[in-house]
């Protein structure tokens, strides 16, 4: 049903998935989209994982090192019109499976307070809540998560 590619940031699919995330996080964040935004920028993620559906490319994920044993997960997105399907759990493992046989041993990420679909895709995942990390320390809007991977 779902076929998954693993990639990176030059792949023209995940350029046009990380096009429709850029436009729906400028209305979610609102004022605070600059500040985000600068931090999510493509140039030269080597860790990129697509679903595709029917050929189709629906969803989008990404990790880049944080620190010697961690990941962080970047640019996760689902179309809208594929959502409730799973497609954010697959992406999310596909990334937990390529951050583990990299070495790694943790994954983290931030997210939104106004985005609840993914506060409850990390949550449902085993992601644990931590202290705001690096450049969200001071943003009210920022949650962080924290996940040890199995061995």
């Amino acid at each position: 049903m779902f076929h998954v590619v693993r990639t990176d940031s030059g792949n023209k699919d995940f350029i046009r998935l990380v096009s429709d995330l850029d436009a729906y996080l400028r209305e979610m964040d609102g004022e605070d989209h600059s500040f985000y935004h600068q931090f999510n920028q493509l140039d030269a993620i080597k860790y990129v994982v697509l679903v595709y559906h029917h050929d189709l490319p629906i969803g989008c994920g990404a990790i880049k090192k944080y620190d010697d044993r961690s990941m962080e997960i970047k640019r996760m997105y689902v179309d809208p019109a594929e959502r409730g399907k799973k497609v954010g759990n697959l992406i999310l493992q596909e990334l937990e499976a390529w951050a583990k046989e990299l070495g790694f041993v943790c994954c983290i990420l931030e997210t939104g307070k106004r985005q609840p679909e993914a506060i409850r895709l990390y949550q449902n995942n085993e992601y644990q809540v931590i202290d705001n990390y690096g450049q969200y320390t001071d943003m009210a809007n920022s949650v962080c998560f924290s996940k040890l991977l199995s061995k």
